[in-house]
């Protein structure tokens, strides 16, 4: 029953603060989505709410970089792989009815310096992200220097993406942008060896 308790708590928070930000995001509104009661926030999280927020992002953070990891590994081509990024972002949308974008851009906007375990968490998962789309890159042939600024491209076009379909409520535009960013991605590998056939 503790453990529920705790989940219930972990998953509410996750979802308020995709909703509200870290200042938007009360106690009173994580006791009352998860219906714990009051004395066990302080049981399973003796920080209070920073160690709430502070977990429950860390976990997202994860969660978003082993997603971005797999995608990356598993096409040979980054411009392919990059391409169905957006196309994953863009379902993810639309099952949630644009109401859910990026897990810590909202804390991040919210400018929780206050909190600087939090701060640091939210630059760090920025960093990691763009980093796995530079190493892809570099990987397939792109200069270090281009495939940085591509990564950089990558990252904030998506999550500027995420604001535009949640205010249009349509994935169009994400999907519009999908196509652009691959041809430009495919434009800075390596042009590709062509096999030669004996006749």
């Amino acid at each position: 029953m503790a453990n529920d308790t705790r989940t219930r708590m972990i998953e509410a928070t996750a979802l308020l603060l995709r909703q509200r930000g870290y200042h938007g995001t009360s106690l009173n509104d994580i006791l009352s989505a998860s219906g714990a009661p009051r004395g066990s926030l302080y049981f399973h999280f003796p920080g209070g709410k920073d160690q709430l927020v502070i977990e429950v992002t860390r976990d997202s953070v994860e969660k978003v970089t082993q997603t971005l990891g797999e995608a990356l590994a598993a096409e040979q081509d980054p411009a392919v792989a990059v391409h169905h990024i957006y196309q994953s972002v863009a379902r993810m949308l639309e099952d949630n009815q644009f109401t859910l974008g990026c897990p810590i851009a909202p804390v991040v906007l919210d400018s929780p310096t206050d909190v600087p375990e939090l701060a640091e968490l939210c630059r760090s998962a920025f960093e990691q992200w763009i980093g796995l789309l530079q190493a892809a890159f570099v990987r397939a042939g792109v200069p270090e220097r281009r495939a940085r600024a591509l990564a950089l491209l990558v990252e904030s076009s998506l999550e500027g993406l995420m604001v535009i379909a949640r205010a249009t409520r349509d994935r169009a535009p994400v999907l519009a942008v999908a196509d652009e960013v691959a041809a430009l991605i495919e434009g800075a590998l390596p042009p590709k060896e062509v096999a030669v056939t004996a006749s």
